[in-house]
């Protein structure tokens, strides 16, 4: 029998209803709520460090005008790591492992950085396409591939993520799968598969979570260079 190793990316359904549906809201039921009290747990205090020091470390290089982005890289942030982290979790999904699902978070928050720069500094924006000092017959050379290279970010984002996210779950389902076989055959073999599959476990979900961070981190230098 022939295993379909992309099975595992498709959206899942229940009675017709896709769940991708719930595995967008599911973040936002995990995150603990503050209370009204002076005192804070250990969960919200460590999730206001983390947030604090994640924000702090982006925001670092950006003017004041940047700053004002910091909610929304924060919140953007903690919704990718999570989204990335339930994906490792058994019979769970994915969303951002969907091409369609990281370019529709990608596209809109890079057009919102390109627009941003058009219009508070229309002639800095333009500048990128053309370096000062170019030679007159390198000038349309050189505005074809800037303007290339900046359409081709929102697809760099999302592609980046993706493929990352993707190669990553193929390769534990085919050392899981190798080993579920080889155990029955040789322990010694299976144990030391099985090993292997923890450590690559450990390293998905480094990977999970510096993926998210490199997504929010790149949107932020290319707000850096439009503000």
């Amino acid at each position: 029998m022939t295993v379909n190793l992309f099975e595992q990316f498709s959206s899942p359904s229940l009675l017709g209803i896709p769940l991708i549906v719930l595995a967008f809201l599911a973040p936002a039921s995990l995150f603990p709520s503050l209370p009204n009290r002076w005192i804070q747990g250990r969960l919200i205090a460590i999730q206001s460090w983390s947030i604090n020091q994640f924000t702090q470390q982006l925001l670092t290089p950006l003017n004041m005008a940047g700053h004002k982005w910091a909610l929304m890289f924060a919140c953007l942030g903690a919704y990718l790591v999570t989204l990335n982290l339930l994906g490792l979790l058994p019979f769970t999904f994915t969303p951002t492992t969907q091409l369609s699902v990281s370019l529709g978070i990608a596209l809109p928050l890079w057009l919102s950085t390109v627009i941003i720069g058009m219009r508070n500094q229309p002639t800095h924006a333009l500048a990128h396409f053309l370096p000062e000092g170019t030679p007159p017959a390198l000038v349309p050379i050189l505005i074809i591939i800037e303007t290339i290279s900046l359409f081709i970010r929102p697809l760099a984002l999302g592609v980046r993520m993706t493929a990352n996210l993707t190669a990553g779950h193929l390769l534990m389902n085919l050392v899981a799968s190798g080993a579920f076989f080889i155990f029955p055959h040789s322990m010694l073999a299976g144990a030391t598969i099985s090993l292997f599959l923890l450590m690559l476990s450990a390293l998905e979900v480094a990977v999970a979570m510096i993926q998210a961070y490199v997504f929010v981190l790149l949107l932020s230098l290319y707000l850096q260079e439009n503000t």
